[in-house]
């Protein structure tokens, strides 16, 4: 490893570092959102010509009941009381609770998932999460999700309509929900007839209070990557903080297109056709509650006049994979985190198209990585070559720089002077080398952050790791090491170890000496503690390429010979005897001889 490249590894390491030292999760603030509980029920199954359907009646509850008071509804006095129902429709991916309290979706389960005990992962839970429709009736706010609607179940061909309609023969509110056969988003609507006489004409707030149940074994790392996510009408995407454990809060002044409630793997949302008219979101965590991650809220505005009219809307319910993200709504694919800049522009047209090219032939997910890692290095071996041959003309011209720096021993300005004159004549760039690894930044932070948060992984073991989306853990501490965490990866020890033993292959042929040849043994001891509790995905994968590059190396040394290019840099000294400087070594010499007129001044001032 030479010097350009240790800057470069000291650059990557610096950026990583602001990372964490800026995005690092704020002390803890406890604070609830209020829910409103559903009353839980034995499913009983009916018969539905496509998707299964199943309804069960209960009692209303006597403390539920005394609540209700006819006064109090007025108009909608007759839907105060009776029996609450839930029925259930499915399809491959959803199985969907509604209540009949509402016309609402009590409850979503992911069919094809589990949590990390191994049980349904239950996405909206009746008891966490309330969606409420409230209206101005005479001057008094009405939540129409406190009364019991009635219900139909019709199908239209593959896919399932459920219907809950609020009516006494004069006006009617109608919710309609179509489920199709596959998939994961249900569309909504909201129809009325005959308000004129029964509402206000305000607009009607849709609440959402949800506490996103816990579907990850590392609590710690699922807080702080959720959060509310919101995309603005007039084509602007935006989030309360992710990191964040406190409270926060945005009031949304312009029309907004969707709102998000994203967790790490998965999402809950609703898309409005037209869009709300305006809103306010929220989000914070109750830390004494180990079943939630975050608590999250929306209070949007629907416009009178769509709701009177007609009011549309789709329900997202699903993981956070890109290819299905991308086709929901414009920009909802953000709630993937796929990094920053031009990393996210990586993910999606290198990374993850390998990625899912691969998944059509291989099951097994770490052989995946094992490939996708030998088509990167495929990818970028160009680079890595030219940077070889960087450090090769360096090594070789060696002896003529060692006879600079005694030369010109004590006055480092003639000694670079003298050396960028050398580089100029033999025709070597002291950059080229640095170069191709800065090209490479861009696909090794896309990594760092495709891995971690790829849905693909999730749950999928590979040798001793059982999940490649989390950690990896060989021994568990009964203590908890600083900035290192109470576990110990073994993915992280290898990538370590292979760091050290590349940095130590590389530094018997470099020219780099003094401390700095000591200094870069303290990057792989540095992510020894960085990554100890990223995904195993990632750390496996930074251990092959290591070892993919070391052999990548062993390679290229075998075919590079030195002696040649000493023979074709000494030719070319001869021949450039005489060149007039470029601009570029003309700026870099002027530049120096500025810093070191400034040192002087500093040391006289002293």
């Amino acid at each position: 490893m030479d010097r350009n490249q240790f800057i470069g590894l000291i650059l990557m390491f610096a950026l990583l570092a602001v990372y964490f030292t800026w995005f690092a999760p704020e002390p803890p603030v406890t604070e609830d959102l209020t829910t409103q509980e559903e009353p839980v029920s034995e499913v009983i199954p009916q018969t539905s010509s496509t998707d299964t359907v199943s309804t069960t009646n209960l009692s209303m509850p006597d403390s539920v009941q005394s609540s209700l008071d006819v006064q109090t509804y007025g108009a909608f006095a007759f839907a105060a009381n009776g029996e609450v129902s839930v029925k259930t429709i499915e399809n491959k991916e959803l199985l969907i609770s509604f209540s009949n309290k509402g016309g609402q979706i009590q409850e979503v389960v992911l069919k094809n998932h589990k949590n990390y005990l191994g049980n349904k992962l239950v996405l909206v839970d009746g008891s966490k999460s309330k969606i409420d429709l409230i209206v101005d009736h005479n001057g008094r706010k009405i939540n129409l999700s406190e009364l019991l609607f009635t219900s139909t179940v019709k199908t239209f061909g593959d896919t399932t309509q459920i219907s809950y309609i609020l009516g006494d023969g004069n006006f009617s509110i109608t919710q309609k929900y179509l489920i199709p056969p596959s998939g994961f988003e249900v569309a909504y609507s909201i129809e009325s007839k005959g308000l004129n006489n029964i509402l206000n004409p305000t607009d009607v707030s849709f609440n959402w209070n949800h506490a996103i149940n816990r579907a990850e074994s590392n609590l710690d790392d699922g807080r702080i990557n959720s959060n509310v996510r919101y995309y603005l009408a007039e084509g602007e995407s935006d989030e309360l903080s992710e990191r964040s454990t406190e409270f926060e809060d945005e009031t949304l002044g312009t029309q907004i297109k969707w709102v998000s409630f994203k967790q790490k793997f998965f999402t809950a949302a609703i898309i409005a056709n037209t869009g709300f008219k305006s809103g306010y979101v929220n989000q914070t965590v109750d830390f004494s509650d180990t079943t939630s991650v975050k608590n999250m809220s929306m209070q949007m505005l629907i416009p009178y006049s769509e709701f009177a009219t007609g009011f549309g809307a789709r329900y997202y319910f699903g993981s956070n994979k890109y290819d299905i993200l991308k086709g929901v709504a414009p920009d909802f694919e953000e709630n993937l985190d796929m990094g920053w800049g031009p990393l996210p522009l990586v993910n999606k047209y290198l990374i993850i198209p390998i990625f899912h090219f691969l998944e059509r032939f291989f099951s097994n997910y770490g052989i995946i990585i094992l490939i996708v890692v030998i088509v990167i290095r495929l990818i970028l071996a160009p680079l890595t070559w030219k940077s070889h041959m960087s450090m090769a003309k360096m090594r070789a011209m060696k002896p003529e720089l060692d006879e600079i720096k005694a030369k010109h021993d004590g006055d480092m300005q003639k000694a670079q002077q003298a050396q960028m004159k050398l580089y100029q004549q033999v025709g070597i760039n002291p950059v080229s080398g640095c170069i191709p690894m800065l090209l490479q930044m861009p696909i090794l932070f896309s990594l760092f952050f495709f891995f971690p948060n790829a849905v693909e992984l999730r749950q999928q073991s590979f040798l001793w790791a059982h999940d490649l989306s989390t950690y990896d853990s060989i021994i568990r501490l009964p203590f908890e090491i600083p900035f290192y965490g109470d576990h110990v990866s073994l993915f992280t020890l290898l990538m370590t170890l292979s760091t050290i033993l590349y940095t130590w292959s590389n530094s018997q042929i470099t020219t780099v000496q003094g401390p700095m040849k000591t200094l870069q043994y303290m990057m792989p001891i540095m992510f020894l503690f960085v990554l100890n509790s990223y995904a195993s995905g990632l750390t496996f994968y930074y251990f092959v390429s290591n070892m993919t590059t070391f052999g990548q190396t062993v390679l290229f040394r075998k075919i590079i010979d030195e002696d040649k290019i000493h023979q074709l840099l000494q030719e070319n000294k001869k021949k450039n005897v005489n060149k007039k400087k470029s601009k570029f070594q003309t700026r870099l010499e002027d530049a120096m001889k500025a810093s070191q007129e400034a040192q002087k001044k500093n040391k006289k001032k002293k």
